[in-house]
């Protein structure tokens, strides 16, 4: 609903024609599940970016092979990038959610896939299974928010 303004009132408190258009109407207010949903996504984008600098922090496999640092990397990115995506949304989405779950799954499973043709050092499976599944268990905890959430 809009309302056109016919005067405004000028420093000097004399009446002006007013030339804009106004809206009366405002975007609800974020409800707790809303913004937990947010937070939730938020602390899942911190743990994307842990993944994507672990290599540089952690020792994750001999120096002559870089396949694990290029997975966490693509990896930590991706999480970041869609719990990003995630928060931009003010009820958060759900298909980004299960792709970070996904992701997260993904983490854990990283280590034992790539130590069956590399050498990969013990900080890579702690590092990785535990931030995977953090952003797992953040993940489901905001698809599970976003299921109840009842339509307006």
């Amino acid at each position: 609903m809009t309302s056109h303004m016919t005067q405004r009132t000028a420093a000097n408190g004399t009446a002006m024609p007013a030339t804009g258009v106004f809206s009366t109407e405002y975007q609800a207010p974020a409800t707790r599940r809303d913004l937990a949903a947010q937070m939730i996504a938020m602390l899942a984008v911190l743990a994307g970016v842990w993944v994507a600098i672990s290599p540089w922090f952690l020792v994750l496999q001999v120096p002559t092979a870089g396949n694990a640092t290029a997975a966490d990397l693509i990896a930590g990115l991706a999480v970041a990038a869609l719990g990003l995506f995630a928060i931009c949304g003010a009820r958060g989405f759900t298909g980004l959610q299960a792709a970070s779950s996904l992701l997260g799954i993904w983490l854990i499973l990283t280590p034992f896939i790539l130590a069956a043709k590399f050498n990969i050092a013990a900080p890579m499976y702690w590092s990785n299974i535990w931030a995977g599944g953090v952003i797992t268990v953040l993940s489901l905890a905001s698809l599970a928010m976003l299921g109840r959430a009842v339509p307006r």
